[in-house]
């Protein structure tokens, strides 16, 4: 269970990964040891996967951010699997979610350019052997960016 410690020590860290102990500690009010060890707990208990850095995709040269919806034409576990390989294998797809829907799954993608968009749906996705059809959205303007989980 989280006391409030943890979630004020939970949302500190989502807006600042780098804080110090010393820094966690002077927004809890504990020591920077027990602040310290409350995030080793929250690490070792899973609560905190991993840090990572985000980063600009315009900056990058990644212009076009698209959402993907797949439709399969079959469901048995080979294609599964194979479809899931795929899908880890692409570097421009981030982000894959198992659906309700009409859609069976969910892809947000980044491309260069509007054609590296139009390759990845019809020379990666399509030519797959379960996937029957994809319906794409091109993102005009994310309005609020990622933001961090409530806690």
């Amino acid at each position: 269970m989280l006391d409030d410690i943890d979630t004020r020590l939970l949302a500190a860290l989502q807006k600042d990964a780098h804080l110090t102990a010393q820094e966690l500690s002077e927004r809890l009010n504990l020591s920077a040891s027990q602040a310290g060890r409350r995030r080793q707990r929250l690490e070792a208990e899973g609560y905190i996967q991993s840090y990572t850095a985000r980063l600009d995709p315009l900056r990058l040269g990644l212009n076009v951010q698209g959402f993907v919806q797949v439709h399969l034409s079959t469901h048995g576990p080979e294609h599964s699997r194979s479809f899931g390989q795929l899908m880890a294998a692409r570097a421009e797809i981030v982000s894959v979610w198992t659906m309700t829907g009409d859609a069976d799954y969910l892809l947000r993608v980044y491309c260069a350019d509007l054609p590296s968009l139009n390759r990845l749906i019809h020379e990666v996705l399509l030519p797959h052997p379960a996937v029957a059809r994809v319906h794409s959205q091109i993102v005009m303007d994310q309005l609020k960016p990622d933001g961090p989980l409530p806690t």
